[in-house]
């Protein structure tokens, strides 16, 4: 069963968790990482003949246009994950049109697609933001891939479904596919989507949560990644415990996790596992 592979292409300092830490008006001035940390990626993927969505952040493909033209050009699916890394559900309709549309314009300038598959920063459309469903149908997207359906401090929401699901909005339909889930036993489910669960937990938690959906529910597993994330020498910015571990525990291990993943299971991009709906 072919599996999708997401990645969520921003800097090191666009995590939610280093809100704290770092202003966006001092992005300007921090180390850049991703291009080196893309490429990585890049030659992981083709040794592997994997072909991913990647969700480019708007303000990465403003300034890494070559970068974003080289994904495209090597056949992976273009996604929008915003433009500055704002959460959903902290914005008004007008600021979240506004930010989708310079992000779906930036893109399409760095790589000439524009972009019709989303994927919300730190997974923050939530019950209380379900309405940017309808604005994205309007701006043309045709997938969504924001909405966990787990319980989290940060994003989620619990009971929704586990798997891919056309929803219908004002603007017309989009469908939904979430990242991996895993059902444990009633009313217990376990994320398996990757990013900090792949890099904080061992191997083995990931690989059977992915095999659990494959065999038990018959589905394709959503799993994401994020450069930085194979980069144990990126800055640490960050002081406070828990945080700290969330951002940068499991980076030295990280790219030979995501190594055998590829070795072991098959993937594809989102928009060919779950094809646009009628």
């Amino acid at each position: 069963m072919r599996n999708v592979l997401s990645v969520d292409l921003e800097e090191y300092f666009h995590p939610t968790e280093l809100e704290s830490a770092v202003r966006p008006e001092d992005w300007e001035r921090l180390e850049s990482r991703v291009e080196d940390n893309t490429r990585r990626t890049l030659e992981l993927l083709a040794r592997h003949k994997v072909r991913a969505t990647f969700f480019v952040l708007g303000w990465v493909g403003e300034r890494h246009p070559a970068l974003i033209r080289d994904i495209a050009a090597a056949g992976h699916e273009i996604g929008c994950h915003s433009y500055g890394h704002r959460l959903v559900y902290r914005l008004t309709r007008e600021e979240f049109l506004a930010d989708t549309r310079r992000a779906q314009e930036a893109i399409a300038a760095a790589c000439g697609v524009t972009p019709r598959l989303y994927r919300a920063p730190s997974y923050s459309i939530t019950r209380a933001s379900f309405w940017a469903l309808e604005t994205l149908a309007a701006c043309g997207f045709t997938h969504d891939s924001s909405i966990y359906p787990i319980a989290h401090d940060r994003y989620g929401i619990p009971g929704f479904s586990r798997q891919a699901v056309q929803i219908p909005t004002a603007a017309g339909p989009i469908l939904e596919v979430p990242p991996a889930a895993a059902q444990l036993s009633p009313g217990r489910v376990a994320p398996v989507g990757g990013g900090g669960y792949l890099r904080l937990l061992p191997y083995r938690y990931t690989a059977a949560g992915i095999r659990r959906i494959n065999r038990d529910d018959g589905q394709p597993a959503c799993l994401y990644i994020h450069p930085w994330e194979i980069d144990p020498g990126i800055p640490r910015l960050l002081r406070k415990r828990l945080t700290s571990w969330r951002t940068y525990a499991g980076l030295a291990s990280m790219e030979g996790k995501l190594d055998r993943l590829l070795s072991e299971f098959a993937f594809a991009p989102l928009g060919e596992v779950h094809p646009a709906r009628a």
